[in-house]
């Protein structure tokens, strides 16, 4: 269990204000121009000594990720925050934009800084009208307060910020997808290479990072690398935000460390599962993109990127979504195939064409109106998908559709079983 001493957003419920005076008695903006003070290559390799990896869902090193910008430009080189939080399940990066801004800010600018930024842009989901709200107030003060623009924090470097509100896709949660739409353009993910920390933002280099990970910058360095990497496993360290929904007693957010059980998590945290731990079905444990687990794996499951791996999900954005025995499994899957279906944007034809396979074999086979052997079409479908699209929308697609066949093929066939005797049952005579 994670320690108090240890959290890193101590406002994530709301309990205090939001703005600049609550946030620096809360410990935000402390010795920032010290930090700024600091060359780039001292903060890129605080973040990498802090094993840092980034909290959108691939779980790439974020320091690693920071020392791919050129060292040398002739022009603009960009941050853009992404705030596009669309996932299914996923609620952490609300919640930090909505009580704790400044921590965001100050990341934004003191990651700015490790990458030799000029701007920063935070592009945040269009549907998050309270929280855009709040991240313009608290902007503003940072302006007011010499925090941002011209010697920003007093430190002689010159940053600005700024807030871009999106339309509501999801696609536009992946980062070149994000930045086209950013540019004004379609929001549909480009080819790479180049990668956009050679060609991003109006053509210049740019990096793309979660909320999250932006907004844990300040903390680590502040405390130091080797305080974060102390808490969870090795190569999976440091605290996360998890966001637990579904058949828990009390759904809620919370920071805990990495590596923390997932039977421990719901029940410290969400009160249990509804009904007892004997009556969980299966848990969707990083957002709704990624397969999921049977009770028997739900067992002895620790909450970290490589276990999670190992078991043949994924920690993703650490949405967990918890589905008990009252669950009709694989009807809530049919329902996630439509979602992604709708939001394909229609560029790749295996995926254009593929969600809607999987959407309509997904209703047959919750239905049972299908064939046994339809299962294994259904698995091929989801691997002409998979890995066959430039972005990762298409594996969010298959991945679902590939964890419901490996642990509740014997469900789906149930389901068929039931429907074929049905049909071949004459009608009772009146």
């Amino acid at each position: 269990m994670l320690s108090d001493k240890d959290r890193i957003f101590t406002n994530l419920y709301g309990e205090a204000h939001w703005g600049l005076d609550e946030a620096t008695r809360r410990g935000d903006w402390d010795g920032t121009a010290d930090l700024i003070g600091k060359d780039r290559e001292w903060l890129v390799e605080q973040m990498k000594a802090s094993g840092l990896r980034g909290r959108g869902g691939a779980g790439f090193p974020t320091g690693l990720k920071w020392s791919f910008m050129p060292k040398q430009t002739d022009g603009p080189v960009y941050l853009v925050v992404n705030a596009d939080e669309s996932e299914p399940g996923t609620c952490k990066d609300r919640e930090i934009m909505r009580h704790e801004p400044h921590k965001l800010i100050e990341g934004c600018l003191l990651a700015g800084v490790a990458m030799g930024c000029t701007a920063g842009y935070i592009y945040i989901r269009g549907e998050f009208v309270q929280e855009a709200k709040v991240l313009e107030a608290a902007i503003a003060e940072a302006y007011d307060k010499g925090l941002l623009g011209k010697d920003a924090a007093g430190s002689g470097y010159d940053y600005e910020l700024y807030l871009h509100r999106g339309a509501g896709a999801y696609i536009c949660g992946e980062e070149t997808g994000l930045i086209e739409s950013l540019e004004g353009k379609k929001g549909q993910p480009r080819l790479k290479p180049p990668f956009p920390a050679m060609v991003g933002l109006y053509g210049r280099p740019t990096t793309v990072n979660n909320v999250e990970t932006i907004a844990v910058a300040p903390t680590i360095l502040r405390r130091g690398p080797a305080w974060f990497a102390g808490i969870g496993p090795e190569k999976n360290v440091g605290t996360k935000v998890f966001c637990i929904s579904g058949h828990v007693e009390r759904p809620c957010t919370v920071e805990e460390a990495m590596g923390i059980p997932l039977r421990e998590l719901l029940d410290r945290h969400a009160g249990g599962v509804r009904g007892g731990w004997d009556n969980l079905l299966a848990v969707i444990p990083g957002g709704s993109s990624v397969p999921l687990l049977t009770k028997e794996t739900c067992d002895d499951m620790k909450m970290d990127f490589d276990s999670l791996r190992a078991a043949g999900s994924g920690l993703g954005t650490a949405g967990v979504i918890v589905m008990d025995k009252s669950t009709d499994i694989v009807r809530a899957i049919a329902r996630l195939s439509k979602f992604y279906m709708h939001e394909s944007c229609g560029q790749c034809t295996p995926c254009r064409e593929g969600t809607g396979w999987l959407w309509r074999m997904m209703t047959r086979m919750a239905e049972g109106r299908a064939k046994v052997e339809e299962i294994d079409l259904l698995w091929d479908v989801t691997k002409e998908i998979e890995g066959h699209t430039i972005c990762a929308l298409g594996d969010a697609a298959a991945w679902p559709v590939q964890g419901l066949i490996r642990n509740f093929r014997p469900e789906i066939e149930r389901r068929i079983r039931d429907y074929t005797e049905r049909a071949a049952t004459p009608l009772a005579a009146e």
